[in-house]
Formats: C-alpha cells, sequence, structure tokens
C-alpha cells in the first residue's frame, strides 16, 4: 500500500536488531516475549506483549531480546508522514510507549470495541494504531474512508470483500484500501482481535454502509460520493 508498510518482525533469543525509521514514522506491537527498546538518546524501555511502540522520522533504535523466547513485533512504517508544524504550532509531545491494558476501551459498530494505542493525541502525526476487540455477530457490509492495514493477534474469522471469501487465522494480514465494502466475521467461539494502522488518522468507528449512509453515531456525513 502506498503509504502504509506492515512487516512482521522477530528477534531471535539473545539477539538485537538496529533499525531507523528513515523519513517515515514507524509503529511497533509486541505480539510474543519480552525485550527492550533503546534509543539513540540513551533512553529504555521494557518491551512485553501488548505494548505498543511510537517512533518518529530520523531515530535509530534497537531492539534487545535478552530473553530464551523468540521476541516477535507487527511493525507499520508511515510514509510521507504529516510535517512536524501545525498552523497552531508543535503538536503534542510524542508516547513512546503505550501499554495496551492502560487504554481506555470505546464502542464501535455491531458491539464492536476498541482501545487507542497511538494516535495525533500522542504525538503520531498521520495515522491511528488500534487494537479491535470483534465479537462473534456479524457486522453489515460497510467502508472507510481511510487506508487500513490490520493484524489478527487471535481468534479466527473470515473477510469479505468483492464476492470473495478469506479465512483469518492468528497472524493473518490484510489491506484494506479506502472506500473498499466489506466485513470482517468472527466465525469463532471467542472475541477475535486485530491490531490495526489508519491514514489519514480518525476514528476507529466511522464507517459507512454501501450506499454511504453513516453506520455509527457521528461519523460525518460524506462530502464526496462513494465510488
Amino acid at each position: 500500500m502506498e503509504g502504509l508498510e506492515q512487516t512482521v518482525l522477530e528477534c531471535a533469543p539473545h539477539t538485537r536488531t538496529t533499525r531507523s525509521t528513515g523519513d517515515a514514522e514507524e509503529l511497533l506491537f509486541v505480539v510474543a516475549g519480552q525485550g527492550e527498546l533503546r534509543l539513540e538518546s540513551g533512553e529504555r524501555f521494557s518491551l512485553e506483549p501488548e505494548t505498543g511502540v511510537n517512533l518518529g522520522p530520523g531515530q535509530e533504535y534497537e531492539l534487545h531480546n535478552e530473553g530464551s523466547d523468540p521476541m516477535r513485533t507487527v511493525c507499520v512504517r508511515v510514509r510521507a508522514p504529516a510535517p512536524l508544524f501545525t498552523p497552531e504550532g508543535d503538536g503534542p509531545v510524542r508516547t513512546v510507549i503505550s501499554r495496551l491494558a492502560d487504554q481506555e476501551a470505546r464502542e464501535a459498530t455491531t458491539d464492536r470495541t476498541y482501545r487507542i494505542v497511538a494516535d495525533p493525541s500522542t504525538g503520531l502525526r498521520s495515522a491511528t494504531q488500534f487494537v479491535g476487540y470483534v465479537p462473534t455477530e456479524r457486522a453489515p457490509e460497510h467502508f472507510h474512508t481511510y487506508d487500513e492495514v490490520i493484524y489478527v493477534l487471535d481468534g479466527e474469522g473470515a473477510f469479505h470483500a468483492g464476492g470473495e471469501d478469506t479465512p483469518l487465522t492468528a497472524g493473518s494480514t490484510i489491506e484494506l484500501p479506502a472506500r473498499t465494502v466489506h466485513c470482517l466475521e468472527n466465525t469463532g467461539q471467542d472475541v477475535m482481535r486485530l491490531v490495526a494502522v489508519f491514514r489519514p488518522p480518525g476514528s476507529p468507528a466511522a464507517a459507512y454502509y454501501p450506499d454511504g449512509t453513516p453506520a455509527y453515531p457521528g461519523t460525518p456525513e460524506l462530502t464526496t460520493p462513494n465510488t
């Protein structure tokens, strides 16, 4: 996808990986294992499952795994980020680390909920990162006005789009261009969870039915017809 690149990074036991964000913003979400994030500034942060990392352009960093199990993270690069300065002045200071358990649960469509991991309020300039909780009730077909990449954390289900049905399990990934009519269905017995990043930033609850009608209260009316 032009503005988003999703990768799964795995650090083997007793290894370290050196990386650079380059000219992109970069988001990590720890899926398994434990380790440490070390920034070139000298700051160190412990990493464990369900920890989010929010890094800005031009940052060098290292991922350290000193444990006996692999550390796996979902990494999303947000290319061509928005400018650092706004007409109102500097934006919020970037929050590097977010723990999912500390984030407020919010409502979306069809009894679905989500927790924001990073967005402009935490200094992420160009995207929103969240964890979504998909119950066993199937949602109606809908679309969003943002590009999105998705990684299934746990559970099983199916992705319906363009007349095709694709099975999903933990580790499945989805690339979802803006205005793609789709449905992500949970076919298992328990809640399915996913971590996703979309741009431009906004609310994960902002969705539209195929005819362009807002699917959730508070979603703005479309200014242009769905095409």
